[in-house]
């Protein structure tokens, strides 16, 4: 099969198309003939030798934690699911490929009103924003601060926040996407200089939570506007969070969870914006895109 993959640590320009053995599923397996797979920061972090301590690269790697596809081949014990059925999922690595294999416990059914786009990017940003927002907590009528909210990460986490019943989402993005973010029911501020004062204006009785994926100064600037300090969470600058007294949040994925946001996704209530696609080919310049950190909507890699 063709995969996209890396023989060295290094940047963008390590990623090329390779061949490897089609993998076979096993027991309690299936085999999913990929259609799309997101492009993630973790992704490249794993590219760079900089991804998290238990995830074992082996050369060549296929990187790739989310994809949606075909299944075409069904492990012994396996119950629920079909060759032939459409799915989407998550795995650690090798989703940058023709087929992966993954234990049925990761992956749930696509619906039909799902582009293959939206499927293939969902789980992990969906996930992350998921596992971040119940960790802070979410009750209605809440005031919600989310840094970097035009991000596939943020914007989920604002729609997220709205449907969980928070009373008031404000994200912080530059001033571009500042209609976007209206349109997703967030009020928009934008960062730099006088950003504290600019969200105190918009809640003067304070903020409950934050969530962060921009960085540094967003994390300092939530510790001036949240007072529970438990109610902060940042993925951009997790190397805070001991000198801050915050808390770690590991976004474990489940499918029960994916499967709430594919009801969501169904019911009109969670937008996946697409901003660019890629063949398998280009890799290289979809991981390019994603480390400019600029720009909204979701980077995916196509297989169809």
């Amino acid at each position: 099969m063709k995969a996209a993959a890396f023989a060295s640590f290094g940047g963008p320009e390590v990623m090329r198309v390779m061949e490897f053995p089609e993998p076979q599923a096993g027991p309690g397996q299936v085999r999913v003939q990929v259609k799309a797979a997101g492009v993630q920061h973790f992704d490249c972090a794993v590219r760079k030798e900089l991804s998290p301590a238990g995830v074992a690269v082996n050369f060549p790697q296929i990187p790739g934690n989310e994809f949606a596809g075909v299944i075409d081949q069904i492990g012994e014990g396996v119950t629920g699911f079909a060759k032939g059925d459409e799915v989407l999922g998550f795995n650690i690595l090798n989703c940058y490929a023709e087929y992966v294999v993954v234990n049925a416990s990761q992956i749930v059914h696509k619906p039909k009103t799902m582009l293959w786009a939206e499927a293939g990017g969902l789980s992990g940003n969906g996930q992350g924003a998921y596992a971040a927002l119940k960790a802070i907590g979410v009750t209605p009528g809440d005031t919600i601060l989310i840094h970097g909210a035009a991000g596939t990460l943020g914007s989920i986490a604002v729609q997220l926040a709205r449907e969980w019943g928070a009373g008031t989402v404000i994200g912080t993005a530059s001033e571009y996407n500042h209609d976007y973010l209206r349109s997703l029911g967030a009020i928009p501020v934008t960062y730099g200089e006088g950003l504290v004062e600019r969200v105190r204006a918009i809640a003067p009785n304070g903020v409950d939570a934050a969530f962060d994926t921009a960085g540094a100064e967003a994390v300092r600037a939530s510790v001036e506007l949240v007072k529970d300090r438990s109610r902060i969470c940042t993925f951009a600058a997790p190397e805070l969070n001991a000198e801050l007294g915050l808390a770690t949040v590991r976004a474990e994925r489940t499918a029960a969870r994916l499967a709430e946001l594919v009801e969501l996704h169904t019911k009109g209530k969670l937008r996946l914006l697409i901003r660019q696609t890629f063949p398998l080919e280009r890799a290289d310049e979809a991981h390019r895109l994603i480390e400019t950190r600029r720009g909204r909507g979701k980077i995916v890699l196509t297989l169809e």
